[in-house]
């Protein structure tokens, strides 16, 4: 037997992203992101609220996303429960340190491993930010023996709407395009 829940924004699972922004003054800013995913072909697409992270999307066109792990847990949830202009030193708060993307105007955050590097290239009106993505970068640590990201190595947590809890992605399971053909 099913138990009905009604209308739930349950997509699952969710991921933790953290947007890497500047300020008009030049200042890194970054913040916590659940309602987001793949948009299209080297696109990813967020749903925002209007604040400070949106107004310097708009001002810079460019932003960057990490993602968040169980190493940076307390700073992922601490970005995304303060706001930086009431706490402008945030980022330092937090322990994250940044330096400029190479290819778009957006802080990398050194203590993520993977950072997607984005343009700007719509935000609706209904709060929809669509970014193109031009370069991934990731750190050495995280990288397989054939010089791929490593999903295991990243330690990636989720964010889980219905607990309102953050939870580790597990192993791998399977294998995708393959094991499927077992049943043709």
């Amino acid at each position: 037997m099913r138990k009905n829940f009604g209308k739930q924004t349950w997509v699952l699972p969710q991921p933790v992203l953290i947007i890497g922004t500047y300020d008009k003054d030049g200042n890194p800013d970054a913040m916590n992101a659940a309602w987001g995913g793949v948009y299209d072909y080297n696109k990813i697409v967020i749903s925002l609220s209007p604040h400070k992270t949106t107004k310097n999307i708009k001002a810079n066109k460019a932003f960057t996303i990490s993602f968040g792990d169980v190493k940076n847990l307390l700073a992922s949830d601490y970005v995304g429960i303060v706001s930086a202009d009431k706490t402008p030193d945030k980022l330092q708060k937090a322990g994250l340190h940044t330096h400029r993307a190479e290819n778009v105007y957006a802080p990398v955050i050194e203590e993520f491993p993977v950072t997607l590097e984005c343009e700007l290239e719509k935000f609706n009106e209904d709060g929809n930010l669509v970014g193109k993505i031009v370069n991934v970068s990731a750190d050495q640590e995280v990288l397989d023996e054939q010089g791929n990201i490593d999903l295991g190595k990243l330690d990636l947590i989720i964010f889980d709407p219905i607990a309102a809890a953050y939870r580790r992605v597990g192993e791998k399971v399977g294998n995708a395009f393959s094991d499927g053909k077992k049943l043709i």
